[in-house]
C-alpha cells in the first residue's frame, strides 16, 4: 500500500490586525489566529493541501523600507523570501508590490480618524454666543455712537428753545442702555429730533434682543456638541488633542512621503506611533490622542466599547483620509500558490462570505455610528449651574462694579 504524499508545511507570517486578524500565543509559545483571514487560510490549505506554521515579525509592524533599501516587518520577511505567503492583509501600494505580489484585492477600506467622542460641553461664555464676535463688537459702537449724538442732538434743542439741559449726557446714555435692554426709562429728550432718534433706537433695539432671545433659547433647547476635528485640516488646526500614526503601516509610509502642507504636517507634527489600531483602543477612548486608522478596526472598536461599557466614547470623522485601499493577502515574488490561491479568494469574495464573516465580527455599532448630537436626552433638561454660570458671573460683576461706585460716592467726598 502506497503510503500518502505528505504535505508542504508553509511559512506563514502573521501579525495582528482586528478585526482581520487576532494572533493568539498558546502556553507552549506556538502562534494560532482567528477571524476572517484564519477562515480563509484555513480554505486555501485545504483545497491547495498544504500544512502551515505561523512566524511573526519580531518588530511587530507590516513592514516599510529601511535607509539601506531593505524592509523590516512581515514585508521583510517576504522580501527575503523567509516565509511563502503573509496573511496580513495588506493595503496594495506601488511601493510595497516591489518586494512582493500581491494577491487579487478582495476588500476595500477606507481611513479615517478616530477620536475621544465630543460630548455636550457647558460654556460658561454661551449667554454671548448668540451673535459673533463682530456683531457685538459693532453693536457696542452703534450704543455709543446714538448716546453721543443724541446728547450733542439734546443740548443744541437745548440751547435753541432756551430750556433747561443738565447732565444730557449721563440722561442719553442710562436711557440708551435700558432701551437696549428692553428697559423703561422717564427720561426722553424733549423735542422732536432727539425723539427720532430714540425711535430709531428702540426699533434696532427691539430686534436686536428678540433676535438674542430667540436664538438663546433655542441653543438652551436644542444644546449643539462642536465637532473640533472631522477632517485632516481640522486634525492640524488644533492643538487640544495631539494624534499618532500607527507604526510600520501604510499610512505611516503615506504621510512620510506627503510633500504638500497639510499631509506632511500631519507626520512632522504627530506624538508618536503606536502598535496598531486596535491595541490603542482604550487610550483613543480616554481621548489620550487621535489616530489615524482604517475604518473597518474603527468600527471593531466601537463595538467592543459599547458591548463592555454600554455607552459610546469613540467618534470616527465624517472625512476619510485615504479612500479605497485595495485589501490581499501578499506572496513571495513568483510565488507558485499565488494563482491558485487567486481563484479561491474569488469564490470566497463573489459568494458573500467573506462580507459574512466580516459582519459576524462587528455588532452594536449602530448607536455609536449615530452623530454626537443624537446622544442628548429626549426629555426636558433643567439647566444646571454650569449652564448659566456667566450670567452669575455677569452679575456678581455688576455688584462689585455698583458696590465700588458706592464706595468712591460716599467715601471719597469725606476725605
Amino acid at each position: 500500500m502506497t503510503a500518502a504524499p505528505q504535505k508542504p508545511v508553509l511559512k506563514v507570517a502573521v501579525e495582528e490586525w482586528v478585526p482581520w486578524t487576532k494572533v493568539v500565543t498558546e502556553a507552549n509559545g506556538a502562534l494560532r489566529i482567528e477571524g476572517p483571514m484564519a477562515n480563509l487560510l484555513d480554505i486555501l490549505s485545504s483545497v491547495l493541501n498544504f500544512d502551515y506554521e505561523f512566524v511573526r515579525p519580531v518588530d511587530r509592524v507590516w513592514g516599510g523600507p529601511d535607509a539601506n533599501g531593505s524592509w523590516n516587518g512581515l514585508l521583510g520577511l517576504l522580501q527575503r523570501r523567509e516565509v511563502e505567503l503573509a496573511v496580513g492583509p495588506f493595503g496594495v501600494t506601488n511601493q510595497r508590490e516591489t518586494v512582493c505580489d500581491f494577491s487579487d484585492a478582495f476588500y476595500s477600506e477606507n481611513n479615517a480618524i478616530l477620536m475621544v467622542r465630543p460630548t455636550l460641553q457647558n460654556d460658561v461664555a454661551g449667554f454671548a454666543k448668540p451673535f459673533a464676535n463682530e456683531v457685538w463688537l459693532l453693536t457696542l459702537v452703534s450704543l455709543v455712537a446714538m448716546v453721543v449724538v443724541m446728547a450733542r442732538v439734546a443740548t443744541a434743542e437745548a440751547n435753541l428753545y432756551n430750556t433747561k439741559n443738565r447732565n444730557t449726557l449721563a440722561k442719553a446714555a442710562i436711557w440708551g442702555l435700558k432701551a437696549f435692554t428692553q428697559e423703561g426709562s422717564e427720561w426722553l429728550p424733549p423735542h422732536d429730533a432727539g425723539r427720532m432718534l430714540v425711535t430709531t433706537w428702540l426699533l434696532a433695539s427691539l430686534v436686536f434682543m428678540s433676535s438674542y432671545s430667540g436664538i438663546l433659547t433655542a441653543m438652551l433647547t436644542v444644546p449643539r456638541v462642536t465637532i473640533p476635528i472631522d477632517s485632516l485640516a481640522d486634525l492640524v488646526a488644533q492643538d487640544d488633542l495631539p494624534w499618532r500614526l500607527e507604526a510600520g503601516s501604510m499610512m505611516f509610509q503615506y504621510f512620510q512621503e506627503a510633500d504638500d502642507g497639510v499631509r506632511r504636517s500631519v507626520f512632522t507634527r504627530t506624538s508618536g506611533t503606536f502598535q496598531d489600531c486596535w491595541a490603542a483602543r482604550q487610550d483613543i477612548a480616554e481621548g489620550r490622542y487621535a489616530a489615524i486608522c482604517d475604518r473597518t478596526t474603527m468600527k471593531k472598536a466601537m463595538s467592543w466599547d459599547f458591548s463592555t461599557s454600554g455607552r459610546c466614547h469613540l467618534y470616527i470623522s465624517r472625512e476619510n483620509v485615504y479612500s479605497n485601499v485595495q485589501i490581499a493577502m501578499a506572496f513571495q515574488i513568483n510565488s507558485t500558490y499565488r494563482e491558485r490561491s487567486n481563484r479561491i479568494i474569488h469564490a470566497v469574495k463573489e459568494s458573500g462570505i467573506l462580507n459574512r464573516w466580516i459582519g459576524a465580527q462587528i455588532t452594536n455599532t449602530s448607536q455609536c455610528l449615530r452623530p454626537p448630537t443624537a446622544d442628548r436626552s429626549e426629555a426636558i433638561a433643567a439647566l444646571s449651574i454650569e449652564s448659566m454660570g456667566g450670567c452669575f458671573l455677569v452679575l456678581v460683576g455688576g455688584l462689585a462694579a455698583g458696590t465700588a461706585a458706592f464706595f468712591l460716592e460716599t467715601v471719597i467726598p469725606r476725605l
